[in-house]
């Protein structure tokens, strides 16, 4: 099974029709020769009417912590963009609603299968993390995150990085202390390996 017949299946489901037919299309990248994964929660209205992930200030901050210019960042031949949901999911009282619960435990793997080189995962947000850590997870995100060298080398947590954060920021420095120099020092080094 190819990325592209996968993508046409997403397409094809009826579980996304809504989407379909609003002539949405799954906002995600992926190709077979990715070796680094970004896992965020779902696009938000401007990714999804653009058709590109993290085409938003929190994108800008993302690409920012991680050292990446846009061109490395999109180029799905070195980093893969794989939402736990591929289409925006409307909006909640407080920003974007939650990613749909069994989206990515249904796509996920098929199309992790397709893309083997996979060397490292950044679990942006609390839902990549529910996701992908599982019980592993601390009793918080933050938690998680200040803990987040005990996921390594496979996974490195991160907090969303929407400008919707910044108390958290302000609260927690040792994020932009630690974990920012960390996540972009092994993104930086194994991109190079190329």
């Amino acid at each position: 099974m190819t990325l592209e017949n996968i993508r046409r299946e997403i397409m094809a489901d009826p579980e996304n029709a809504q989407a379909t037919a609003k002539g949405w299309e799954p906002v995600y990248t992926a190709r077979p020769t990715a070796r680094l994964l970004i896992v965020g929660q779902a696009p938000g209205i401007r990714a999804q009417e653009s058709r590109t992930p993290w085409n938003d200030p929190s994108g800008d901050n993302l690409r920012n912590w991680l050292g990446m210019d846009r061109g490395t960042f999109y180029d799905p031949a070195q980093v893969a963009l794989v939402p736990m949901d591929f289409y925006f999911p409307g909006s909640a009282e407080r920003g974007d609603a939650p990613p749909r619960k069994g989206f990515a435990e249904k796509w996920h793997p098929r199309i992790l299968a397709a893309m083997p080189d996979i060397r490292l995962t950044l679990l942006v947000g609390q839902y990549a993390q529910a996701g992908y850590l599982g019980p592993r997870r601390k009793r918080n995100l933050t938690e998680t995150v200040r803990s987040y060298a005990e996921y390594l080398p496979d996974y490195l947590p991160l907090v969303h990085p929407s400008p919707r954060n910044n108390i958290w920021h302000k609260k927690n420095p040792w994020f932009a202390e630690q974990v920012v120099p960390e996540a972009r020092a092994r993104v930086l080094r194994l991109l190079a390996e190329r």
